[in-house]
């Protein structure tokens, strides 16, 4: 992403109504991530307002393991409702199949990447569930090389 991009995304992100940073309401939170790809999801803060993402999908005859590093805060002020954004890298394991747009039949690939993220999460009070919504824009560096803009979800989460 260009210097222009990284500007835009920071600009929307505070015109919008962040702030200022702020924890969630919980330290640990594990469940399923729907959308470009079907996922487990794992967030852990590690301190105030900075998170910790790893998710493990399945797509293509294969698998693709990803670590997020994630800013978050308030959203809108609105209480239990927070931005993120941050970034982070994947490697992906994938067995080609025929008709595949981006890979050929009988051959397996390794895509290794970076990826960015942003998103919108609420917290519920009354019982331990999050919900957010994120887009999550990948560059593979290693393996389909290029840019994959497809990848948007919606996760939700048991937090303890």
């Amino acid at each position: 992403m260009n210097k222009f991009g990284l500007i835009l995304i920071f600009g929307l992100l505070f015109s919008l109504g962040i702030t200022k940073l702020s924890a969630q309401n919980y330290s640990t939170a594990a469940g399923v991530r729907g959308g470009g790809l079907n996922a487990i999801s794992v967030k852990h803060f590690v301190d105030d307002g900075r998170a910790l993402e790893g998710i493990v999908a399945t797509r293509w005859r294969g698998m693709q393991i990803t670590g997020l590093y994630q800013i978050h805060a308030q959203a809108f002020n609105v209480e239990n409702l927070y931005w993120y954004y941050g970034g982070g890298a994947h490697i992906g394991f994938f067995n080609g199949y025929k008709d595949h747009p981006y890979f050929d039949d009988d051959k397996s690939y390794t895509n290794i990447g970076i990826d960015g993220v942003i998103g919108l999460e609420y917290v519920f009070q009354e019982i331990p569930i999050n919900i957010s919504v994120d887009w999550k824009p990948e560059f593979n560096i290693i393996g389909a090389s290029g840019v994959w803009f497809g990848d948007g979800g919606i996760a939700i989460r048991y937090y303890w």
